[in-house]
């Protein structure tokens, strides 16, 4: 008799989450070794995503068991599909997130150092917003990550003029190996395929990322500043703790 559908979707989770375990960890500790530079130069690693990648960029900072001197940026209009009609809904993004220039308005409205670090999430690595920052963030000397599926973006074209993908612009890859189709499981009855995986995995990978950086840092001798979570601490004690944290992010924000 066959797992029900729901344990299937688990198990293809797990599958592919060791995966990346067996295959990406050298990737990881390199992009954590990347970001503990910025943090520990008193920079800044900015995450960003669009559609689905925007919440494993959320997920970088402020979160509990994060740390200080991570910066997602979250572009709201490509970022919230779940309106579909109305304003900021599934076909305002469908055509925002294709423009070229939209990336570079993007961060005009950020200060970049050429010592921060760029992750990027998108699984296709295809598309023109992920490019224009991919692109302009290698021109004036960050350091990007992406992270990307390269079963599904070698198998597309690029939709942005420079032909290029996320894969081939960034200076580190972590591939979630994340199929084609995204969606792994078949039931009876159904054409199309059900379960994304790309998004646990993703942020799977972020959190990751994070842990990473601030092992580095401490290897390094850098103390880093950790959220916790004041729904299992005393209440009062762990908000002052992030308080604290979020005073040295905007320390390094006012430093610009």
């Amino acid at each position: 008799m066959s797992k029900p559908v729901h344990h299937q979707y688990l198990d293809i989770v797990l599958e592919r989450l060791q995966w990346i375990t067996d295959h990406q960890g050298d990737n990881i500790a390199a992009a954590a070794s990347a970001c503990a530079d910025s943090v520990a130069a008193d920079g800044l690693v900015f995450s960003f995503g669009s559609g689905h990648g925007s919440f494993a960029a959320l997920e970088m900072f402020p979160r509990t068991g994060t740390i200080a001197g991570f910066r997602p940026i979250v572009e709201t209009p490509i970022a919230l599909m779940h309106h579909v009609f109305g304003d900021m809904g599934t076909r305002q993004y469908r055509f925002l997130h294709k423009q070229e220039g939209y990336g570079h308005a993007i961060l005009a409205s950020h200060r970049l150092r050429d010592t921060d670090t760029m992750v990027l999430f998108s699984h296709s690595g295809i598309n023109a917003v992920i490019l224009d920052i991919a692109l302009e963030c290698k021109e004036r000397g960050l350091t990007v990550v992406g992270v990307t599926s390269l079963p599904h973006s070698s198998a597309v074209e690029s939709r942005h003029s420079s032909g290029k993908r996320l894969f081939e612009v960034a200076d580190l890859v972590v591939d979630t190996n994340t199929p084609l189709a995204d969606a792994g499981l078949t039931v009876e009855g159904l054409e199309a395929r059900l379960g994304p995986t790309s998004t646990p995995l993703a942020v799977a990978v972020a959190h990751a990322i994070v842990a990473g950086t601030a092992e580095e840092l401490i290897r390094r001798g850098y103390q880093p500043q950790v959220m916790i979570n004041p729904n299992t601490a005393d209440y009062e004690t762990a908000n002052a703790n992030n308080d604290q944290v979020y005073e040295e992010l905007w320390r390094r924000l006012a430093a610009r």
